[in-house]
This record gives C-alpha cells, sequence and structure tokens, in this order.
C-alpha cells in the first residue's frame, strides 16, 4: 500500500465478520467504504505517541496520528487538558 506524504494511515481489525456491515469498492470512482460495528467502547489510548486506539468490545480501530496532532485538531476545553496530563 503506497503511503501518501503527511497521510495517517489506519487498520480496523474486528473480531469476527458478523461485526462487518458493508465494504463497498467503486471502480467508477475509486471510491472506497468500510462499515461495522465496534460495539461498546472500552478505551480510546494514544499508542507510542503516534497511534490513536479506539477500542471496542467487537474490535479495534487503529489511526496514525501523534499526540500533537490530535492537541491541535480537538477543541480548546476539558478534552484537550485531559491530552496534556495524559488521560488519553
Amino acid at each position: 500500500m503506497p503511503k501518501e506524504k503527511g497521510g495517517h494511515a489506519f487498520s480496523i481489525e474486528l473480531r469476527t465478520k458478523e461485526y462487518l456491515k458493508n465494504i463497498e469498492l467503486s471502480n467508477a470512482d475509486q471510491k472506497v467504504l468500510v462499515e461495522g460495528f465496534l460495539g461498546k467502547l472500552r478505551g480510546l489510548s494514544i499508542v507510542e505517541g503516534i497511534m490513536l486506539q479506539v477500542e471496542g468490545e467487537n474490535g479495534t480501530l487503529r489511526l496514525e496520528l501523534k499526540k500533537e496532532e490530535l492537541k491541535k485538531l480537538l477543541p480548546k476545553g476539558r478534552i484537550s487538558q485531559s491530552l496534556e496530563r495524559g488521560n488519553v
């Protein structure tokens, strides 16, 4: 998979295909859609300072996103303060 310069990689891991709702590949416009169910959320963390990880009872979503990038994207306030303290 070619990595786009400045882009962010992602992965979705589901415990079983039962939690996969839809995968759509379009030849016409080159779009890809992946939908599923993570289930009840169990946790949110930043792994090794470079990977946002959302864990659900049915699977895990990972997004290559540095802590500093996440802070810039979030509105100022309680969530940003939690990041400063390392709670995410």
